[in-house]
């Protein structure tokens, strides 16, 4: 008697655990749907062993994540508790809760930039409340039904493997789709292991695209049997900068501006937040935006604001007191108010193409002025980057997604509104905003490298010392340097040295 219900229950759990290797596969499938919004989420690879690696780590991470969360819940269960009614509608339950999770993480990864985590609570709750406030209607029916697809395609799968068990488990199906899945698993790795140690950042710089990706690398294993250049590694991994004697070095040969629009533009600074909204009520029908993200330091503010670079060249151009390379005679420009920069100015202010005043709340536009920005410098003394309002006639400007430097206001004026383009591309690290695409940006203040990636910004001293903030709110975010993407910033600020 004993023997025979210990045959039935063995039996009932072997039957629960064939069925929950179909239950896991179906959930695969679904997981794989889910995750491709991370692929799209960023700017795709550009080397063939870049989307190589891209597809092979989807397809093996998200099983891997799919299996592992079925070995934590559903097979245990299925061995202590071999009921299958009970065991298959906890499965569904379970199964609905982690896909609706990822659903949301990818949402939110989509969104700002970085994965589900506590630190960057305040944000994510933020991001939710704004889109729900926004058309609570709609989000709510959307969320709702997500969930519940979800939840049918739980159940269906549920009920279906189990009644289609004997004739499901006589397909080959599994057995080719496990094999295909361990050998992306270990291409996977493999890959890169070989981009860790060759410097590929076109695949390196995918480590934290999926969540709860820790991509493994061979630096020790590799150095171990010296396959691999220490030197070149560590300096290609060593996120300090040498801010020594930094060189400018202009572009040449400079492009022409062959379909130069005559227009001006107005560009106030207001030195204190009080000043500028008194000016915005002034003008009812400026456009408003809180991305504007600057320097709190006003000299290395004003210096990306008139030469479209970080600060991180002002040594090198204001000592010289060297003009800016997109300046000419049609591409004029006058600063007034700013002593520093009195210089600069190679045209009187009302013939100027391009007018940065030192502003006040009673400060006048000039006649007849095509296009105005309008924003306050800094208040913020502990920081060193700070997001602030930014008022513009233009409201595309406005509209514009994700963060607004002010070196991207000059690349606007000059590549867009004087419609000089390839000046703009060839002689300054600022963004024309009509044709931004992604939402990266690098930027230097105070002898700290800003790199920032939607809402997380990286802010990394001279002593390598880091710390990533959330750029809305200002509050820490718990997460490590992102290597590949911090090199390839690093390489950009240095466009224009030796």
């Amino acid at each position: 008697m004993n023997l025979s219900q210990h045959n039935q229950f063995s039996s009932k759990a072997s039957q629960l655990l064939s069925w929950g290797h179909l239950f896991t596969f179906a959930n695969i499938g679904l997981v794989l749907l889910i995750s491709l919004s991370y692929l799209f989420a960023d700017s795709p690879p550009t080397s063939f062993m870049g989307m190589l690696y891209m597809l092979v780590t989807w397809l093996s991470h998200t099983s891997f994540i799919t299996f592992i969360a079925f070995v934590l819940t559903v097979f245990p269960l299925s061995l202590i508790f071999p009921y299958p009614r009970h065991i298959r509608g906890m499965a569904a339950i379970f199964a609905t809760c982690g896909a609706s999770l990822l659903t949301l993480d990818a949402y939110v990864y989509f969104n700002l930039g970085y994965h589900l985590n506590s630190s960057a609570l305040p944000e994510i709750i933020t991001l939710l409340w704004h889109r729900l406030t926004s058309s609570p209607a709609l989000t709510t029916l959307l969320a709702g039904g997500i969930v519940m697809l979800i939840f049918a395609f739980q159940l269906f799968a549920s009920n279906y493997t189990w009644h289609h068990l004997a004739r499901l488990k006589q397909y080959k199906f599994a057995r080719y789709a496990s094999s295909l899945l361990l050998v992306c698993f270990a291409m996977s790795h493999s890959i890169h292991i070989w981009a860790d140690a060759n410097l590929k950042f076109d695949i390196t710089k995918q480590d934290n695209v999926l969540p709860l990706s820790y991509p493994t690398t061979a630096k020790s294993l590799l150095a171990k049997n010296d396959l691999l250049d220490i030197e070149s590694y560590e300096q290609a991994h060593n996120v300090k900068l040498n801010t020594q004697n930094v060189d400018y070095t202009a572009p040449t040969p400079i492009a022409r501006c062959e379909d130069f629009t005559p227009a001006t533009v107005d560009i106030l600074v207001f030195s204190s937040a009080s000043a500028l909204t008194n000016f915005a009520k002034r003008h009812k029908y400026l456009n408003k935006t809180e991305q504007l993200l600057q320097p709190v330091h006003h000299q290395d503010a004003l210096f990306s604001l008139i030469y479209g670079l970080p600060a991180y060249y002002k040594p090198a151009l204001m000592t010289e007191q060297t003009l800016p390379v997109w300046q000419s005679n049609r591409r004029s420009i006058n600063v007034s108010g700013f002593d520093d920069f009195s210089y600069i100015n190679s045209t009187a202010a009302d013939g100027a193409a391009i007018r940065i005043i030192n502003a006040d709340e009673s400060t006048e536009l000039r006649e007849g002025v095509n296009q105005v920005f309008a924003f306050s410098l800094a208040e913020v003394a502990h920081s060193i980057v700070s997001a602030s309002p930014l008022y513009s006639t233009d409201s595309k400007v406005t509209r514009t997604e994700g963060l607004i430097q002010p070196s991207d206001l000059i690349a606007t004026s000059v590549g867009q509104y004087l419609n000089c383009a390839d000046i703009a591309k060839q002689s300054m690290l600022g963004v024309n905003l009509y044709n931004k695409k992604g939402d990266m940006g690098v930027n230097y203040s105070q002898g700290v490298f800003i790199a920032y990636k939607k809402d997380r910004i990286t802010l990394i001293d001279s002593d390598g010392n880091y710390k990533n903030i959330s750029a809305a709110q200002g509050f820490s975010i718990e997460q490590g340097l992102d290597i590949p993407f911090l090199a390839q910033s690093i390489k950009k600020l240095k466009t224009f040295t030796e």
